[in-house]
């Protein structure tokens, strides 16, 4: 059984989004590598499976491009709730994920705003290997970068503040910080600079995707971590190597909102996976 896929992308950071049909859809590690896998898949930073839900118009599951599932895609939950809406013709869904009831809604042509919930900011949360500030977080033995802050989304984040963004080597300090034993189930690395009170440059380094055009949960972390430094207001424009998100932290109760674009980039349908990388019907996918 094969199964139909769309491609889509939230500022860069781009998905294949399979609807099950009549079967549930539940990869193996290789098969989510396969079907990520630029050169010789369909290419993706996150592989996403759209299911029914008994609290929400639908459910997701996510897989990074490495293989492994993982709780939160920001700008995924962008992408879902806009195709949900299509479906729909309705300007409001909901989307369950990570154990979370999002709400999202139409915010112009393309563009959906989502509810992402509350932060999570106790160093349980995150979680971290033990008790810590996590406004004022210091690795130590790690990269010779002292600024930072954690967060969790619903999945777990660091933010360094960094003067000047374009003399961070992401790519080289990125997976060391991923690994950090301070993070026992690794962690999402974002390096922030300051522009304004309402206006923040963001590159991250994402678990198990490496450095991403946009990262949608990163966004947010990034903007609470700042407001709790006292670098930020409650709102700002953060600018990312895809393009912009406009991200609030509201006082009134404690969510944060996520508003962006989305863009579909083309349809297809998953080839079927036999032993030894063989595929019938569609692009062929080789497991890794």
């Amino acid at each position: 059984m094969t199964h139909a896929f769309v491609k889509m992308n939230g500022l860069g950071n781009d998905f294949v989004v399979v609807t099950p049909e009549g079967t549930s859809f539940a990869p193996s590690a290789a098969e989510v590598r396969a079907i990520a896998d630029r050169a010789r898949g369909i290419g993706c930073d996150q592989l996403i499976g759209l299911g029914p839900s008994h609290g929400a118009d639908a459910a997701i599951r996510i897989w990074n491009a490495d293989g492994g599932e993982v709780e939160r895609c920001g700008n995924a939950e962008r992408c879902v709730a806009w195709l949900l809406m299509q479906a729909s013709g309705r300007d409001r869904v909901s989307i369950e994920a990570g154990g979370r009831i999002l709400s999202a809604r139409r915010a112009g042509d393309g563009a959906v705003s989502v509810d992402m919930g509350a932060p999570g900011l106790n160093w349980r949360d995150i979680p971290l290997a033990w008790e810590m500030d996590t406004r004022e977080i210091d690795l130590h033995d790690g990269p010779d970068l002292r600024d930072a802050g954690c967060v969790s989304m619903g999945n777990p984040h660091v933010v360094f503040f960094v003067p000047n963004l374009l003399a961070v080597p992401v790519a080289e300090v990125g997976p060391a910080v991923e690994h950090h034993w301070l993070f026992p189930e690794r962690v999402n690395v974002g390096f922030a600079q300051i522009v304004a009170r309402d206006r923040i440059r963001l590159r991250v380094w994402e678990r198990g995707a490496g450095l991403t055009k946009a990262c949608g949960t990163g966004a947010c972390a990034a903007l609470v971590a700042a407001h709790r430094k006292g670098l930020t207001d409650r709102a700002a424009t953060l600018e990312l190597d895809g393009g912009e998100l406009k991200i609030e932290w509201r006082k009134s109760d404690d969510h944060v909102l996520m508003t962006g674009p989305t863009a579909v980039e083309f349809t297809g349908r998953l080839p079927a996976f036999e032993p030894g990388g063989r595929s019938e019907g569609g692009r062929r996918v080789r497991p890794a």
